[in-house]
């Protein structure tokens, strides 16, 4: 057993801190997740995060930076070429990814591809076009409800989104066309990082509202990761929220699907309140749907205080030898133009009741020593051609 015999990892999905130095190169000078968000914030109640050290690792409007934090911070750089989910994540767990996953933002899906999808799921294909989630829903449920044509999607990120009305269209028919469309996106041509199921209710526009029923169907990791070490090495990797999906189950021994980032949290509290040797692994989505790529500032601050106050629940029942990293996979700057994600540094904080020492580290050059350090910690050898390195011995 390692020094820790509990690792909580815990991704606000695209909070970032701050552009990168290469940000010219991904249209995204001067983003800043947090920073904007607290200046758009009349008052900004994160007391545990702010005991934890984060007003001290980046400057916030309303909340003060603490004499004596509780725990380790720093901001991690990206190494890969890349600011989406599955980039991030991959790289946190090792793997460095240095060709972008393929776009369809400007251009929507070839006519080939969407002729062959049309065929094999005897759906009409409408929309085809880079959209908001929400917006299309208005435009064209209705439609769909009606002839049972299919919603089909993409965004800034490498995605393919199907929308299915759970009562007209059904579940199983949507996960079905989904499957489909994963295994025709694995064509070159047409490689998409992620396929994603889009469930929702409702019968006419105002009115309709995506359900918790999502399903991604991700490309597998290109070799092995820290979570397929731990697993080999007999370790517990118990996923909650999308994490399952992002590594298509690679390396995962329990997978939790959360219906909101605040479900998440609990879900995350049940877990620690049980016993298991190894890591947690967690992913909380909605600041990234629901506010970054909505640019709602406001939003995204409140989901924030919703989280600290589930954080200031999970800090009460860890354990002496439990050690909590939050961290973050992008950056989605909700007052930046476009709906797109931003190229930021991400904030790393380390945490447990065990630790003697606290304050600012270097800032990291990868995702990757999180993954690196997780391994180390458990005695386990990273798999051949990851990188990242372990700052074990810096949290002391």
């Amino acid at each position: 057993m390692g020094r820790f015999k509990r690792i909580f990892t815990i991704v606000i999905d695209s909070l970032g801190v701050g552009a990168m130095e290469d940000a010219a190169d991904f249209g995204d000078v001067g983003a800043d997740t947090l920073g904007h968000i607290s200046q758009r914030m009349d008052n900004f109640n994160i007391p545990n995060l702010q005991r934890l050290g984060l007003a001290n690792l980046h400057p916030l409007k309303q909340v003060t930076p603490v004499d004596e934090p509780m725990g380790y911070y720093m901001k991690m750089n990206e190494a890969s070429t890349g600011k989406d989910t599955m980039t991030g994540h991959w790289e946190m767990m090792g793997l460095h990814i240095t060709k972008p996953f393929q776009t369809f933002t400007d251009t929507g899906f070839p006519d080939a591809l969407v002729a062959e999808l049309e065929k094999r799921t005897g759906h009409k294909v409408i929309g085809n076009k880079s959209a908001s989630g929400t917006a299309i829903l208005d435009e064209l449920a209705e439609e769909e409800i009606a002839t049972g044509n299919m919603i089909v999607y993409t965004s800034s990120d490498s995605v393919l989104q199907i929308c299915g009305n759970e009562e007209t269209f059904g579940l199983d028919e949507l996960y079905r066309c989904c499957e489909i469309a994963r295994e025709l996106t694995m064509r070159d041509e047409w490689k998409v990082g992620r396929v994603i199921a889009r469930p929702y209710v409702g019968k006419k526009k105002g009115e309709f509202v995506r359900t918790s029923n999502r399903h991604d169907y991700a490309l597998k990791p290109y070799g092995p990761t820290a979570l397929n070490a731990l697993k080999d090495a007999g370790y517990d990797v118990i996923s909650v929220g999308k994490i399952n999906d992002i590594f298509a189950g690679e390396g995962i021994t329990e997978s939790n699907r959360s219906k909101s980032s605040v479900h998440g949290m609990e879900q995350t509290i049940e877990i620690a309140e049980r016993e298991f040797m190894g890591l947690c692994y967690v992913n909380l989505v909605d600041f990234d749907t629901l506010w970054g790529h909505r640019r709602n500032p406001i939003g995204y601050g409140q989901e924030l205080e919703r989280f600290d106050e589930k954080l200031g629940q999970l800090l009460c029942v860890l354990r002496e030898k439990d050690l909590l990293i939050i961290t973050a996979d992008h950056g989605n700057d909700p007052t930046y133009t476009g709906t797109d994600h931003t190229r930021e540094r991400v904030p790393f904080i380390a945490y447990s009741p065990c630790l003697k020492g606290s304050g600012e580290l270097t800032n990291a050059d990868t995702f990757a020593d999180i993954g690196a350090t997780i391994a180390d910690n458990f005695g386990v050898a990273m798999p051949a051609g990851t990188i990242g390195g372990s700052i074990l011995d810096k949290i002391v």
